[in-house]
């Protein structure tokens, strides 16, 4: 969840700090910090709230300083204020900690530091990590004579007594050359630069700087030091890494012509379907040769053999991606599939089933619950019959990530950067994944004809069309419509079918950021309990495509109408029209791809409510991009 950056080199560090801090706060934005080491002293700089408050507290001072470390917090133990905010230093002031995660242990810890004298002044789990370290440095007298790296050793003993989820990154004024980085279940990676390096959360804080990487995995620890990198595991062992290159431009993480990250993402959506299809479609399939795989998925066969059911772990919006991808491999694959919210599968897991086909969804590939789910589906599928083995695939946005240690074979939505906190290109890249796995398996097990595949096929290629037409189209006219809910606080969204997910994925945007409190319903259950809702103060708003159950919603939408609700509708131009008081329009296409271009109009109308309001948009609050905590 939270934003840690690095730099070690020739270079004034705080700008370089700020500026990765920056591009890192949509992990977080409860407060900011950097410690940064000059003439043997640390010197350490807090700030609650936004980046831009500590920016204005570092406005005019001068650091010379050419190493440090830097903090943006989603705050997890303590509230957001200054004294909870990073980095967290020991009683002298000698050693500062940044940490992402959390130390699950940290009260016994805690206990035990202040048994042996130790004074700790925040409410964070953090504050134990420095206080340990300088224990360790101070209990080893002779500890510059009998290790070559004192430091090092150090936070290596106290990284093994840590229970959690965590990265770190430490600083210690006593070794004024040395940074040290520890991965345990949470990202970080170190940046290779000339005569300099780099640690950050996340690649977007390093793409201005270097485009070489090493990722560390769970367990390892990275020593930067002007001379150059190296990395350990928790045992003390030297271990190779090999770097990788970034093919990222510093410019995917600007917003060019666009207010806001969140609405240049939903304008890149087009894109995103494009550059799946050229990358998943195969050419050379058509109906003539329908011997040939339709798509370039590329997955083992071992993963579909004797394939029985489909279960899928996912949270937020890629649980809503993963609702809509159980309707297309049950429709389009005839393939039984279960859809599982990961952070309560982990607790209260399904009964093992056969031949299963088991699938994480994560953007980012560090979802903790998801990830968890995963290795616990793994652990309990180990020493079982052949036919219980686990067969892991991951559907991610950073096919890099922690993820690909986990799943046999990944899928790569391939939507680029995403910046806004509320997920959009890659919702709609995810959804895409599903199409054509279940595409693919459809063909594999001879459920769908090689007309309604190339029907699929067709209708796809006109999707990233038909977007551009809407996003045209419909951007000024959303924008002056959202001014009528300057002052709604309640939201009704209606679905069925595949587009009930639909309604679920709209009003959650609504939520994340515009803080209007929404609910997403299947329309037909509306009249189960929900109805009660409805007055003229309750907008619903009703996703109806030609379809199997396009008459279904009409009367169920009918249904809010005669409540006094104001009734929207998402839905062709061609319908009827005296149903709705309002139409955001769409496109009549096949159902089955309908989802991909009814979840535009509602993308926008969160977007423009929230901006209306003079919200933060991209980091609307209490959010963060990465979950990385349980």
């Amino acid at each position: 969840m939270c934003g840690i950056v690095g730099y070690i080199g020739t270079q004034s560090v705080t700008e370089i700090l700020l500026s990765g801090l920056e591009k890192l706060e949509y992990r977080g934005y409860d407060s900011a910090g950097l410690a940064t080491i000059y003439d043997g002293q640390i010197k350490s700089v807090r700030a609650k709230g936004k980046l831009h408050n500590l920016q204005e507290k570092l406005a005019g001072v001068e650091i010379p300083a050419n190493i440090g470390i830097g903090h943006t917090r989603w705050a997890t133990h303590g509230q957001p204020e200054e004294y909870n905010a990073h980095p967290h230093t020991d009683d002298t002031g000698r050693v500062a900690v940044v940490q992402n995660g959390i130390i699950e242990n940290y009260r016994e810890l805690r206990k035990e530091l202040e048994i042996r004298g130790h004074k700790l002044v925040s409410d964070t789990d953090t504050e134990v990590i420095p206080h340990l370290i300088a224990e360790f440095l101070s209990n080893s007298t002779s500890a510059k004579a009998s290790s070559s790296f004192p430091f090092l050793d150090a936070v290596r003993q106290t990284v093994k007594q840590l229970d959690g989820a965590f990265a770190i990154a430490v600083v210690c004024a006593d070794y004024p050359s040395e940074i040290i980085v520890v991965r345990q279940q949470a990202p970080i990676s170190i940046g290779l630069g000339q005569g300099e390096f780099f640690c950050a959360s996340d690649t977007p804080a390093l793409v201005s700087h270097t485009q070489v990487v090493v990722n560390l995995d769970n367990g390892e620890i990275g020593r930067l030091t002007p001379l150059g990198v190296e990395v350990y595991n928790f045992d003390g062992d030297r271990v190779n890494k090999l770097p990788r290159i970034l093919n990222w431009s510093p410019t995917l993480v600007d917003k060019h012509i666009f207010k806001h990250f969140m609405l240049k993402e939903i304008h890149e959506q087009p894109n995103v379907i494009r550059s799946c299809l050229e990358a998943y479609i195969n050419s050379d399939w058509d109906i003539k040769n329908s011997q040939v795989s339709p798509t370039n998925l590329d997955l083992s066969p071992s993963l579909y053999k004797d394939l029985e059911q489909v279960e899928i772990y996912s949270c937020g919006t890629s649980w809503h991606a993963s609702l809509i991808g159980k309707y297309l491999l049950e429709q389009l694959a005839g393939i039984y599939t279960i859809v599982n919210y990961a952070s309560e599968a982990r607790y209260a897991p399904s009964p093992l089933k056969p031949n299963t086909l088991t699938i994480g969804v994560t953007q980012s590939g560090e979802t903790a619950d998801t990830l968890a789910a995963l290795a616990m589906e793994q652990k309990r599928r180990l020493d079982k019959p052949v036919e219980f083995a686990a067969r892991l695939l991951g559907i991610t946005n950073r096919p890099e990530s922690s993820i690909s240690s986990l799943v046999n074979q990944i899928i790569n939505i391939r939507a680029g950067l995403e910046i806004g906190v509320a997920a959009t290109k890659t919702f709609v890249a995810q959804v895409m994944a599903f199409c054509l796995l279940a595409l693919d398996l459809g063909w594999r097990r001879q459920f769908l004809s090689g007309e309604k595949i190339g029907e699929i096929i067709s209708g796809w290629r006109q999707l990233p069309v038909q977007m551009e037409q809407m996003l045209e189209t419909q951007g000024s006219q959303i924008e002056n419509f959202a001014h009528h809910f300057n002052d709604t606080q309640d939201f009704i969204f209606l679905g069925r079918g595949i587009n009930f997910p639909i309604a679920l994925e709209g009003a959650l945007k609504l939520k994340e950021i515009s803080y209007i409190h929404a609910e997403g319903y299947p329309a037909g259950e509306m009249k189960h309990g929900p109805i009660a809702l409805l007055d003229d103060k309750v907008p619903v708003v009703a996703i109806a495509m030609p379809g199997l159950v396009y008459e279904k919603v009409l009367s169920n939408a009918q249904e809010a109408k005669a409540r006094d609700a104001r009734l929207i509708g998402v839905t062709p131009k061609t319908t009827e029209m005296d149903v709705f008081d309002d139409v955001l329009a769409v496109p009549e296409v096949d159902e089955l791809l309908s989802p991909m271009l009814t979840v535009i109009p509602l993308q926008l109308l969160a977007y423009h409510i929230a901006a209306h309001r003079g919200l933060d948009v991209d980091q609307p609050r209490n959010l963060a991009k990465s979950v990385t905590v349980e």
